[in-house]
């Protein structure tokens, strides 16, 4: 990456402490609401290991991803296994095989709607309880791209700008390239049966999370 893109380098420099600190507050709450207990078997859709240094009760996760995605030797202190497959359609696993599917900044990456749709549908037959977050429209940094208000630029603006990343960036710009945003009235849609959280940054959205609790037991 060569200092024309100094601008990438530093959003993601700049980035790295505050997404770690929304990252613990967001787990924090995770575990609050969803009634986490130690030994619970979670599906974790296009996930990385290292969100789960938050939660300290020792759980059996299952992260399923594309191949070569997942970090596989992180250390951890719960119990991981690592699977490839595609998180919409999960094919490895039957109705009710976990007690909580959890996704993290992931539908958006999974592609148009009728992937988001078999995305959802997923996501309720797995586990009785669930977790999903994804990006807010109208936060003033772009999670990916590091751009102010990206969302918000004429379609063909962002073509222009993604095919001069394109040029000396391809990896980073296909990973920008299968983004999309998934606004709060469709979250709300494809997981009807939800509560919805917004996660606000000085008031303002940055991302919405719909969730199902897990029923406490004991």
């Amino acid at each position: 990456m060569d200092l024309k893109f100094l601008r990438i380098q530093l959003f993601y420099k700049v980035m790295g402490p505050f997404a770690a600190r929304t990252r613990r507050r967001r787990m924090a709450h995770f575990c609050e609401v969803m009634n986490i207990r130690a030994g619970m078997r979670v599906l974790d859709l296009g996930g990385q290991p290292n969100i789960w240094d938050e939660v300290p009760a020792k759980l059996d996760i299952t992260i399923l991803n594309l191949e070569g995605i997942a970090r596989t030797t992180y250390p951890t202190h719960h119990k991981i296994d690592y699977v490839i497959g595609d998180a919409c359609a999960v094919t490895a696993y039957g109705g009710g095989d976990f007690d909580l599917v959890f996704s993290n900044s992931v539908i958006e990456h999974v592609g148009g709607p009728a992937q988001r749709s078999a995305f959802a549908d997923e996501v309720h037959r797995l586990g009785p309880a669930y977790w999903v977050q994804t990006p807010a429209i109208h936060f003033p940094v772009e999670a990916h791209t590091g751009m102010p208000f990206w969302w918000h630029y004429p379609a063909s603006m962002r073509e222009k700008l993604i095919a001069r990343w394109r040029q000396d960036l391809p990896d980073w710009t296909e990973m920008v390239e299968g983004t999309d945003i998934v606004r709060r009235a469709e979250l709300e849609g494809l997981f009807p049966d939800a509560r919805l959280m917004t996660e606000r940054v000085m008031g303002i959205p940055k991302s919405y999370i719909v969730y199902k609790p897990a029923v406490p037991t004991g």
